[in-house]
């Protein structure tokens, strides 16, 4: 499956859609607001937010990610750029980025752009699963254990989410609120991509995990996974 496949999957995973209009509600912008969502993927959240009669302006570091959010969406705005080194001035009320700190080898040099981006008095939206708490329903919960921290070891901060609080705090950011939901991952392609992540490096042999997978598979899958969403003041 594609980076594009999972983020239309994930998109449309029951409870997503109110999810994504909650970091909306959090930016607390005005109408006519300009508003940046890094990390923006095939641009589901500018097209949203520019329904909502914002001005959003979208940046993704792929090249084909942008690519997508034009064909998708001609009349928003897309950019090619990094999260620590973003493509535009500044002039904004609102940051937001949804699952992307997770990735970031250095959120600091992320939030000092954000920072520099946002006006005074703007507000910051992130959000983002806590990967190292996984849970997942299993008749073998030691080899899940492994294929959880597995899953985790392939993400750069997997523990960010539960840090956001501390991470904006330290990083000059005011009037700090956090909120948690439980998010639900079903389906037989994600358990798939579990074993085959653990197996390749080597949290489970190749049996353990098709004795794993024939488990899950024997039943409707039930993993869950908290999501964390702090949003702060510049």
């Amino acid at each position: 499956m594609s980076m594009l496949q999972r983020l239309d999957a994930a998109d449309a995973l029951p409870g997503a859609a109110e999810l994504r209009a909650r970091t909306y509600e959090l930016l607390r912008l005005e109408p006519g607001s300009a508003v940046i969502d890094v990390g923006c993927g095939a641009g589901r959240a500018v097209t949203e937010l520019s329904s909502r009669g914002f001005h959003a302006v979208g940046v993704d570091i792929s090249t084909e990610m942008v690519d997508e959010a034009r064909r998708r969406s001609p009349e928003a705005e897309f950019l090619v750029g990094d999260a620590c080194a973003l493509p535009v001035d500044g002039g904004f009320e609102g940051y937001r980025a949804d699952k992307v700190f997770h990735e970031l080898a250095e959120p600091e040099r992320a939030l000092a752009e954000a920072r520099r981006i946002l006006v005074p008095g703007g507000r910051i939206v992130l959000s983002g699963h806590d990967w190292d708490a996984l849970v997942i329903d299993s008749s073998y919960p030691a080899l899940t254990r492994e294929i959880v921290r597995a899953r985790a070891s392939a993400v750069t901060a997997p523990r960010i989410a539960r840090g956001f609080r501390r991470l904006l705090a330290a990083n000059g950011f005011r009037d700090i609120s956090v909120e948690g939901v439980v998010g639900f991952f079903g389906g037989d392609s994600f358990v798939r991509g579990l074993v085959e992540e653990a197996v390749r490096v080597g949290a489970v042999s190749v049996v353990e995990g098709e004795v794993w997978l024939a488990d899950q598979l024997n039943f409707d899958v039930f993993v869950a996974v908290p999501h964390f969403l702090a949003a702060g003041v510049v």
